[in-house]
């Protein structure tokens, strides 16, 4: 596939990703009474890398994340001549999905996209259970780490075809379901970024960590994955 077809992939499954999984947080977790609550935006999250693992990942190979990019390219399953256009593109999908989330949201009366949060990723008394900001490091470094070293596994030749998506999509479930309460959940530098970027101040003061912390834990994943499961192959 050519770098461009690949980028648009990239950028249409990243926007999938935020405007399903933010959105469900934003419109559907704290209705009365019909609200999906914590675990319904965690299944939500998962449920977008899932169907486009499957609708995009034999084009571009369904990375929705610049952390993923930079694990996978430090594993050695991806070129690093693109790791930058897809964190591009990862990011501009993002942020058109939070666009829309943004115009959607304010077609409801009295709706303050500031004071609601707008999913957005945070640590301190901007975290949902006031976690501190070591603590929330630690969490999306270590985290992101088992996210990509599931994704290296489940993708490996050796493994069982067909089923990584499966395995993909339920791992970032149960992502959500162990840090919604501690950082909303980033462990990806895109989706923190295109919601900081509508709520500004304290989003945009704290979103380092959300770069950070997730590649961090990546590389370190690519690096242990493929010095000690790849040695062999």
């Amino acid at each position: 596939m050519k770098l461009t077809t690949r980028m648009l992939a990239e950028c249409i499954g990243t926007f999938w990703l935020v405007l399903g999984g933010c959105g469900a947080a934003i419109f559907a977790a704290g209705v009365p009474q019909l609200g999906i609550g914590f675990a319904g935006v965690a299944l939500a999250f998962g449920l977008t890398v899932l169907t486009m693992a499957f609708a995009i990942g034999h084009i571009s190979g369904c990375h929705l994340n610049p952390a993923v990019t930079v694990g996978l390219a430090t594993a050695g399953r991806f070129s690093w001549k693109d790791v930058v256009p897809y964190i591009v593109v990862q990011v501009v999908g993002a942020t058109l999905a939070a666009a829309v989330l943004a115009h959607i949201a304010g077609g409801k009366p009295g709706f303050d996209l500031v004071a609601s949060g707008f999913a957005a990723n945070g640590y301190g008394e901007h975290s949902p259970e006031n976690y501190a900001m070591g603590a929330a490091f630690v969490a999306e470094l270590v985290l992101t780490a088992v996210f990509l070293f599931v994704i290296l596994g489940s993708t490996d030749r050796r493994a069982p075809a067909g089923f990584a998506p499966i395995a993909i999509g339920l791992c970032l479930t149960l992502i959500h379901l162990i840090s919604i309460p501690i950082t909303n959940t980033s462990v990806n530098p895109a989706r923190s970024t295109s919601q900081a970027l509508f709520v500004q101040g304290w989003a945009l003061e704290q979103l380092w960590l959300f770069w950070v912390a997730p590649i961090v834990g990546a590389i370190i994943s690519g690096v242990l994955y493929r010095a000690v499961f790849e040695k062999d192959k």
